[in-house]
């Protein structure tokens, strides 16, 4: 699989997400469309959505409900693409969110490998592949990244290593959609700076491109040490997005469950 093919793949995936052309992604044109359910779309989205910016660097295109499509076609045209997904801009589309019971909720970069930099990585500790009748039993909150409990389901595929016979890192891959899986990753805290993210990430990327999948990872931005493992792992940065939800599911997420259980925000190493 080529660099071009993997893009290809994912932009696809989006214009699925969003309910737009995959060509709109990449064509340099603004575009605003009316966002509908598709159950082709990752599995964690809850569609329709309220309003969801992407952008794959050349654009953005904006899936939104009819009723703010104008709000968001005059704030998207208005500023900069980067600005478009920063504060102090935000709080512009905040305070008109908020007439309809919604706020910016999650913003995140996503990544993809690059096929000629992904490598394998040494690890100073033995590697295992796991299916997932081999890791059923460690869905507990050390492993919380690399697995998903809230959608067992869709957790097809771990790397593990092992000091003895203790896990001491996991790397997981949840199958979001068909064509791509999502890659979390979760290293004990006396076992990080070694490398093991790196290895155990770089490994499962590998073994998800043999099965003819494409892999991609998310980071929030503020998360360095997840950026820096994704970058150390082969990948490259490939579009961010932005989600608005309901104001109250935004506000429980700040004492309840943490984001990466809707966005899957990795820990790296």
């Amino acid at each position: 699989m080529t660099n071009q093919e993997i893009v290809r793949i994912a932009m696809e995936q989006s214009a699925i997400d969003l309910h737009c052309n995959a060509e709109d992604l990449n064509s340099g044109h603004n575009r605003v469309v009316i966002s509908q359910t598709d159950r082709r779309a990752r599995r964690y989205l809850d569609l329709p959505f309220f309003c969801n910016l992407v952008s794959y660097g050349k654009n953005i295109v904006a899936s939104v409900i009819p009723e703010i499509m104008g709000f968001v076609k005059d704030y998207i045209n208005r500023y900069p693409i980067e600005h478009c997904f920063e504060t102090p801009n935000i709080h512009r589309l905040s305070r008109e969110f908020e007439k309809y019971g919604k706020s910016v909720c999650f913003m995140a970069e996503y990544f993809l490998p690059d096929v000629q930099l992904q490598k394998p990585l040494p690890c100073a500790y033995p590697i295992r592949v796991l299916g997932s009748s081999e890791f059923s039993g460690c869905y507990t909150k050390e492993w919380a990244n690399a697995l998903c409990e809230k959608r067992k389901q869709l957790d097809r595929l771990a790397v593990a290593a092992y000091d003895g016979e203790r896990m001491v890192g996991m790397a997981g891959a949840s199958s979001d959609c068909e064509t791509m899986w999502q890659i979390g990753i979760d290293v004990l805290p006396e076992y990080r700076n070694q490398g093991i993210a790196a290895a155990l990430t770089s490994r499962l990327s590998a073994e998800i491109l043999q099965r003819g999948i494409v892999p991609f990872y998310c980071a929030a931005w503020s998360n360095l040490a997840s950026v820096r493992n994704a970058i150390r792992s082969g990948f490259r940065p490939a579009w961010v997005e932005l989600t608005a939800i309901e104001s109250e599911k935004a506000v429980a997420l700040i004492d309840g469950p943490a984001a990466k259980q809707e966005e899957r925000f990795e820990k790296g190493d």
